[in-house]
């Protein structure tokens, strides 16, 4: 079917399509979801084990030896990793691209079943959770209170118990328990020199209260006129009742609980710090799910802070920080705003050229047409508004003029030639004649995103939504050239009045323009390609690469490692002071920071933000708008830090929102991974390759990722000595987790809250205050059979060690990682230094090393878009030879794709662009537009020469005829481009590549390619067609 023709029939049919179309886009824009990225749907799921108490060995080996061994029969698994610390463990499953994530979370499930029965008895339930780089934090919940009474503890348990429940069932939102706070817990806390002195040991007050304070079911009995239910107060219902369990009874009396000790309501062990704006509270990660949006997410919250508030105690109020959604608001307008004035700057190019502003209008109108058509078929597809599908339309913008400039160019041709026809004979015939290589130049553009349907994992799930935004856009544009252009043209021009007689090529004054190059063709030609191709090759290795463009968000997130087994109080101090030090140096807006590790109570924690132990704490720092460059900064920050704490590790993580997605689950871009079945054997190469690793002077804050030397106080209990004095090693053992942990590893024992129905352990410890020398533990009293408590000293040596603070593994094998930041140079510069320095150091045998981190993700990002560049040229060639009937004119075609790169890799250099998936996309759209421009030079040219010109004047006269059109679209997409060009967002690298590509291939189309078409074509042209000649 003819388009021209089916429009002008129904002019006002064509109106009605477009009326609609528009209408659709707009109810569609109003419900599609506004996002910074489209869904990563990078499959990984996450398994919390919590177990208190154990520590590092232990809970490698009883508990994640058996999950990993299991976790490698599910369907899809690529691989397994862990992360083993005292109390708790993380572990990370992996999977293939394109796994069916809900059957591999069902597996996983049934395998953690499995794995369980394998475990020690009482090993806590696990927590098993999809999560992935999509699900970052969008901002925090922070309560904070300015009533001095009101405890820590007191706030954890109004934000877990109050408002939790409130925030977790918003749609889209993951709810992790609070950071900072500990559980509400009932205590015993007991002295141990009472204990002495009444010949008790904790362990007689554990089992004191375990029988003082037992579960029973309620009966019923069964009266003649009712059926009561018959309770008993086995667990009490006020917890002053248990300080009046007698512990032991002598001649001289009972012993109470109250004699040794006393009980409350209180908070278990403090294991983490929570500060905001330099003061304790307690907060809550917003992090939205990864198929959620971000800003309907923070909007939920917003909407909901005022229930919040209400439903917790009148003196503390709840704040929503570190809200990520102006950035996303920011970033999306700012497209809107390029898009925008690109299309002005390119209606404005359009007018230079035309000198009508009729026909510029006309140009324009179809931008706004097809953006409108591409929304709709977006949202009817089920994408969102994001930063790819939004670059895809605003680079689209430049594009869509090249259809409608072609059309109403070649018009405005037709109308000054004249020939006696009428205004609708002239735009019919002028729409005929270009539908042709205008359907092929949009197939061509079309085929550089084919191969974005073969990408897999996070290549495909960013570049995908930009190839259909450009897509529907190049669809609906040429539709709209096709249809709307010609009834416009109608419709606002007027009948032509006079005629201008055409000048043949030979005539024209623009020959001057390429004689000199079809004259020197034989020259220039091999020239051009051999000159540019080594250009090429010589520029490329110079270029930086990375995944994605960095940007300067204004917001900062360190890592300390103080000295191993710091008291949390002192590490408390160290990051006050730290958060002090970066104030100074930058003006800041908030301040927020974890002190310590999440406590077993919370495994899911762990998932959301890791620290290993009282050592480490996490600051993010909010900047306030005006303040220096993140990475001068950076840069300023580790010179002071490092001078004020020599001992302390410092190292930099992705802050804003963008860079925690596109860090895709790594904390730091640079990781280099040591592993074997001899730890010692790993750890002594791996100490080799940090050092090696610091030489490099683009690398900053080299450090290992895990706590490698922790000090411990071993207790070795001499067995036969203990037997011979009474004492079981379970009794031994019990005595000391109460003394210097809590009763709670090791014998459950609940109360319930009557007035809330909450629940909560009920737990015998010794004050941590209480035990503060190796010789307060010697003191110990130990539980004898029939015999008086003996002290600790009697049957065991205590004495000062180190042990492994954190085991990784990598598919059950133990590993040590290296990790380190970047400064003054792309990723993928410094990745081919730390290649070098692990293949210039070779792991002894069994041990093998492999760099992580950001690496591997973009080396597969590259050579996805690295194959989707060839596969795009391979598929434009054969379009281009099913569309000439001809090899020849498909390759002339072609060469001026060289020139197209060439001008990518300069705009770049100049610069100082990296090449990454942004620029990486711009070059293959400034391919494709290059080609669309060829084939009308090389169509025109053809037709001229069946028409009986030697095939050296089909090229200058195609050439002449031309100009204007291919001068004019390549400049309005040049215009078009340039406030994306110069705005320094994330997509400024993808206008640069754009602009220069097309703006050496224009150059190489006019000048060169009439040239490769005077040397190359065939000396008689002749239809391809097989078909006899009746």
């Amino acid at each position: 079917m003819n388009l021209a023709r089916f429009a002008l029939r129904h002019p006002w049919t064509v109106i009605v399509a477009v009326v609609a179309v528009v209408l659709g886009a707009w109810l569609g824009l109003q419900r599609m979801t506004r996002d910074i990225f489209p869904p990563l749907g990078i499959p990984t799921i996450y398994v919390a084990q919590p177990y208190g108490g154990m520590d590092p060995a232990q809970m490698e080996g009883y508990l994640t030896y058996r999950y990993e061994y299991h976790f490698l029969y599910i369907a899809g698994i690529e691989h397994v990793e862990s992360k083993n610390i005292q109390g708790a463990s993380i572990m990370k499953l992996q999977f293939h691209p394109g796994t069916d994530m809900s059957a591999a979370l069902s597996e996983t499930i049934a395998y953690v079943n499995r794995s369980r029965s394998f475990m020690p008895p009482g090993t806590p339930g696990a927590f098993v959770t999809r999560f992935d780089a999509g699900s970052v934090p969008v901002g925090n919940l922070v309560f904070s209170t300015e009533n001095p009474t009101r405890t820590v503890g007191q706030m954890q348990d109004a934000a877990l118990n109050m408002v939790r429940p409130l925030f977790a069932t918003l749609p889209g939102v993951s709810a992790p328990p609070p950071f900072g706070g500990s559980a509400r817990t009932i205590l015993i806390n007991v002295k141990p020199d009472r204990l002495r002195a009444y010949g008790l040991s904790p362990d007689d007050v554990v089992k004191a209260m375990t029988e003082a304070n037992t579960m029973s079911p309620s009966g019923n009995l069964a009266l003649p006129h009712s059926f009561p239910i018959v309770p008993t107060n086995a667990v009490v219902k006020n917890i002053q009742d248990l300080a009046a369990v007698p512990l032991k009874v002598t001649d001289k009396g009972a012993v109470f609980v109250r004699d040794i000790g006393e009980v409350s309501d209180g908070s278990d062990l403090l294991t983490s710090i929570a500060i905001v704006n330099g003061k304790r509270t307690v907060y809550m990660p917003v992090t939205k799910r990864s198929d959620a949006s971000t800003l309907s997410v923070v909007e939920l919250v917003k909407q909901n802070i005022p229930k919040f508030k209400a439903a917790c105690p009148e003196d503390i109020n709840v704040t929503f920080e570190f809200d990520q959604s102006p950035w996303i608001i920011r970033a999306i307008e700012d497209l809107v705003k390029e898009g925008i004035l690109g299309a002005c700057l390119t209606g404005l190019m359009v007018l230079i050229f035309l000198r009508d502003l009729r026909s510029v209008f006309i140009v324009v109108l179809n931008i706004p047409i097809a953006l409108a058509a591409a929304l709709l078929a977006l949202w009817i597809t089920g994408y969102t508004v994001n930063l790819m599908t939004l670059g895809g339309l605003a680079l689209a913008v430049g594009i869509l003029v090249d259809e409608a400039t072609v059309e109403i160019e070649n018009i405005h041709r037709r109308m000054k030639e004249g020939g006696g026809h009428s205004l609708r004979r002239i735009v019919l015939d002028a729409s005929e004649e270009t539908i042709g290589p205008r359907s092929l130049s949009m197939l061509c553009i079309l085929a550089v995103f084919v191969p974005s349907f073969f990408m897999t994992g996070a290549a495909k799930a960013l570049f995908l939504p930009l190839s259909l935004a450009v897509g529907f856009a190049m669809i609906a544009s040429y539709l709209m050239s096709s249809t709307l252009v010609p009834i416009l043209s109608i419709w606002w021009h007027k009948e032509p009045k006079k005629h201008t007689e055409h000048k043949p090529a030979t005539q024209s004054a623009l020959r001057w323009i390429f004689l000199p190059s079809l004259t020197t063709r034989h020259i220039l030609v091999p020239a051009y390609l051999g000159g540019v191709i080594f250009a090429i090759g010589l520029f490329i290795p110079f270029l930086g690469t990375e995944i994605f463009p960095q940007i300067d968000a204004g917001q900062l997130q360190l890592r300390l490692r103080a000295p191993t087994a710091t008291r949390l109080e002192i590490t408390e101090q160290i990051a006050t002071r730290v958060l002090t030090i970066v104030g100074e140096e930058a003006p800041t807006a908030t301040s927020m920071g974890l002190v310590g590790v999440h406590a077993p109570n919370y495994p899911v924690n762990l998932i959301h933000q890791w620290n290993s132990g009282p050592e480490e704490a996490m600051l993010q720092v909010q900047l306030k708008p005006g303040s220096p460059p993140i990475a001068a900064l950076r840069e300023k920050l580790r010179a002071r830090l490092a001078a004020e704490f020599p001992n302390v590790l410092f190292s930099f993580e992705p802050a804003d929102i963008v860079s925690r997605v596109m860090a895709l689950g790594s904390p730091t871009p640079i990781e280099v991974a040591v592993g074997g079945k001899d730890f010692a054997a790993s750890r002594a190469h791996a100490e080799t390759l940090r050092a090696k690793l610091s030489e490099i002077k683009e690398l900053r804050d080299v450090q290992f990722s895990q706590t490698l030397d922790y000090p411990s106080v071993d207790v070795n209990i001499d067995r036969e000595r203990a037997g011979l004095l009474g004492v079981k090693m379970s009794d031994a053992t019990r005595s000391l987790v109460a003394a210097t942990a809590s009763s709670r590893f090791t014998v459950p024992n609940y109360y319930a809250d009557p007035k809330t129905g909450q629940s909560m352990s009920l737990q015998v410890q010794v004050p941590q205050t209480l035990m503060k020398s190796l010789e307060d533990l010697r003191n110990l009293p130990v539980t004898a059979t029939d015999k008086a408590p003996v002290p600790l000293r009697n049957i065991a040596k205590v004495s000062e060690g180190s042990t492994i603070g954190q085991y990784d593994r990598y598919n059950m094998v133990r590993t040590i990682s290296i990790t380190a930041n970047l400064h003054g140079a792309p990723l993928g510069n410094v990745a081919k230094q730390v290649e070098k320095v692990i293949a210039d150091n070779p792991a002894p045998t069994g041990t093998n090393v492999a760099l992580r981190g950001q690496v591997p993700p973009m080396k597969e990002l590259q050579s996805g878009l690295q194959t989707g560049l060839i596969i795009a040229i391979v598929t434009i060639f054969l379009l281009l030879v099913a569309n000439f009937q001809s090899l020849r004119l498909a390759f002339i075609v072609l060469t001026t794709i060289p020139a197209a790169l060439l001008g990518v890799v300069l705009a770049l250099k100049l610069t100082g662009t990296t090449v990454n998936i942004q620029s990486f996309m711009g070059a293959i759209m400034a391919v494709g537009v290059a080609v669309a421009n060829a084939i009308l030079l090389v169509t025109f040219a053809h037709r001229a020469q069946l028409a009986g010109m030697t095939k050296r004047d089909a090229a200058l006269e195609s050439a002449t005829t031309r100009l204007r059109p291919i001068l004019m679209t390549s400049l309005a997409m040049i215009a078009g481009m340039i406030p994306m060009a110069l705005a320094k967002s994330q997509t400024s690298p993808l206008a640069i590549a754009t602009i220069g590509g097309l703006a050496l291939a224009t150059v190489a189309t006019l000048l060169v390619l009439p040239a490769v078409y005077a040397l190359l074509a065939s000396k008689n042209a002749k239809e391809a067609s097989l078909e006899p000649v009746e």
